[in-house]
């Protein structure tokens, strides 16, 4: 794939990407990280990707602590952030930048409350039902932290993870509207920051007997 409408930026957003992603409505959020655990594994890449279908990917350097653009966009109160897992992404970006993100839809979520005919509720399997476009998940399990040399299939990985998470989200949100289960939706997402200060804390199951 050709990387089109595409950029790379060092640490944090450029002011002109900024002020651009500001004008949107809604915005697709993902990362990519040396593993699952926040506490172990570091955060290495940050992609983003506005209405237009234009992409940025933010490297992390190792030890960064702040990303001040990015922190105001994404705390900024009138633009969705929409991740595929956001418990995940919310907890590395809070772990690492210090970034409490709101608002936030989260398309896994919303693919379990609104597609109960299935138990595929991977990016991949949703991508390819709601749109017709099949992920090339090749690099999903490749070395993030070398982020200054990373290749041509790991951007163009990164890339596709947020490119289709807005069509994603709307199609998700008629499924949700049509089958009643839009408000509780809503408060799953508005639950998120809770599951991620457990996360962050370490607690497992509390909700469990």
């Amino acid at each position: 794939m050709e990387l089109e409408n595409f950029q790379v930026c060092d640490r944090d957003l450029d002011d002109t990407t900024l002020s651009l992603y500001l004008e949107a409505d809604a915005l697709a959020v993902d990362t990519e990280t040396m593993g699952l655990n926040p506490l172990r594994d570091r955060l290495c890449l940050i992609q983003i990707c506005d209405p237009t279908g234009y992409v940025t990917a933010i490297r992390v350097a190792k030890g960064q602590n702040s990303a001040p653009n990015l922190h105001k966009l994404m705390e900024v109160e009138n633009i969705t952030k929409v991740f595929h897992f956001a418990r995940f992404d919310l907890a590395q970006l809070q772990h690492t930048l210090g970034i409490l993100t709101t608002p936030v839809f989260c398309t896994k979520i919303a693919s379990k409350l609104a597609r109960t005919y299935t138990a595929s509720h991977g990016l991949k399997a949703l991508v390819q039902e709601l749109t017709a476009v099949e992920l090339d998940k090749t690099s999903q399990s490749s070395d993030w932290g070398n982020a200054a040399n990373l290749s041509e299939a790991q951007l163009s990985y990164a890339a596709n993870d947020v490119r289709y998470l807005l069509e994603i989200q709307q199609k998700l949100t008629v499924m949700l509207k049509r089958e009643g289960r839009w408000e509780l939706a809503q408060k799953c997402m508005q639950s998120l920051p809770i599951f991620v200060e457990l996360d962050l804390l370490q607690f497992k199951d509390i909700f469990e007997h």
